[in-house]
């Protein structure tokens, strides 16, 4: 078990409590790092010292990416090696955790964390939270991972859901409405911020400048629907509209997606980066920004190309059609009607005032209503309740 610890402040704030953010990944985590990595940050200066436990395989070497990410935001990491679903030993590693750094609330961000919250709380008595994420990654285990965090999640003293419709699954599973708070995704408005020009951002990453550059970001999986994306790029390609496709992440269906590029004609214009450290950029040199997805939560993605004033495409998935209003902020196609998700990009493609308007309207939605700021306060209040504090 390792201990990665920040400068500590000199600045002194009276301590309410100590919140553990407790999580399993596997290489460099996906969209929920977004919101813990930041959280210390944010919580600290209002009395909750904030530590960052992952529990991890041991040796993943993508786990070394996280960890940089944790230490330039100044994140407090607890690192766990965990070797699997039946690695007993991950609640005696969390327990000693836990009663070292005296925790008063133990923020769960998974169905396993959730469980394990349970567990660890038999033999060190806290607060229980968890942040409901959603379910996307589907196999044949998943039925059972939900019920059992279902579950356990009836047993929390609170849950955050982070889209409108996983509130309502926690509430038809039994978690009492008094328990169960509607906390939508945000991010720090002041890092995702355009610096350069599109043109400036495509010649400095070297995208083509006479191309309209479709972005996409996220864990290449099938419920991403990024197959169907380049299906869709490719029949306008054949349409000789001048698109150039970059899917930007990782994941168990790169294969499959690499063969399918390999199987059109247009190879030259359809790419996939893989993991990227360099997205400040990336956003700022997309033309489009398209989420493609058949299930989500609140992506960060989404809000992410928001924030840099990117047009974007999006599934009416989960929490989205709350985002963006139609043909105001952003377009909005229903999930998996990759005909109408054709034509949409195709009319963004063509008309880049509409594409302008829609940008700047996004980037104006993200700073006044998504703003990490305001999620925090959101979180703190109910650290509050759940510590019965008045203030």
């Amino acid at each position: 078990m390792k201990n990665i610890t920040p400068k500590s402040s000199s600045k002194k704030i009276p301590q309410k409590a100590v919140v553990l953010e407790t999580r399993v990944v596997t290489g460099t985590g996906g969209g929920p790092e977004k919101t813990i990595l930041n959280t210390p940050r944010f919580m600290d200066p209002h009395g909750y010292k904030t530590l960052c436990a992952y529990m991890h395989p041991p040796g993943d070497p993508g786990f070394e990416i996280l960890r940089q990410r944790a230490e330039k935001l100044n994140c407090p990491i607890l690192e766990v090696s965990d070797h699997g679903l039946f690695d007993w030993s991950v609640i005696r590693q969390m327990t000693e955790i836990c009663s070292e750094n005296k925790v008063t609330i133990w923020h769960g961000h998974d169905y396993k964390s959730n469980i394990l919250g349970l567990w660890v709380c038999r033999h060190y008595p806290m607060k229980l939270v968890s942040t409901v994420h959603g379910w996307v990654h589907r196999t044949w285990k998943t039925p059972l991972y939900y019920f059992l965090d279902m579950l356990s999640l009836k047993y929390y003293d609170h849950v955050i859901c982070v889209s409108s419709d996983l509130q309502q699954k926690c509430l038809d599973f039994g978690v009492l409405p008094q328990k169960c708070t509607l906390v939508e995704n945000a991010i720090d408005v002041n890092h995702f911020s355009r610096d350069m020009s599109v043109s400036t951002a495509k010649e400095k990453i070297g995208f083509p400048l006479n191309r309209i550059v479709v972005g996409a970001v996220g864990r290449l999986s099938p419920e991403k629907n990024f197959h169907g994306l380049i299906h869709v790029v490719t029949s306008l390609l054949d349409k000789d509209v001048p698109l150039e496709l970059y899917i930007i992440g990782e994941g168990p269906s790169h294969s499959y997606l690499e063969g399918l590029i390999k199987n059109t004609k247009h190879q030259e214009h359809l790419h996939l980066l893989g993991f990227r450290n360099d997205l400040h950029d990336l956003y700022q040199a997309m033309d489009i920004f398209v989420l493609s997805s058949s299930r989500e939560g609140l992506p960060n993605v989404v809000l992410e190309a928001m924030s840099y004033d990117v047009p974007v495409l999006s599934t009416r998935v989960a929490g989205v059609p709350r985002l963006i209003t139609n043909g105001y902020n952003g377009v909005l196609v229903d999930i998996e009607d990759n005909e109408n998700l054709s034509r949409m990009l195709e009319m963004l493609a063509l008309e880049p005032e509409y594409r302008k308007m829609i940008g700047e309207n996004g980037r104006m939605t993200i700073t006044q209503n998504y703003n990490l700021d305001t999620r925090m306060k959101k979180v703190r209040d109910i650290y509050d309740q759940v510590l019965d504090i008045n203030e």
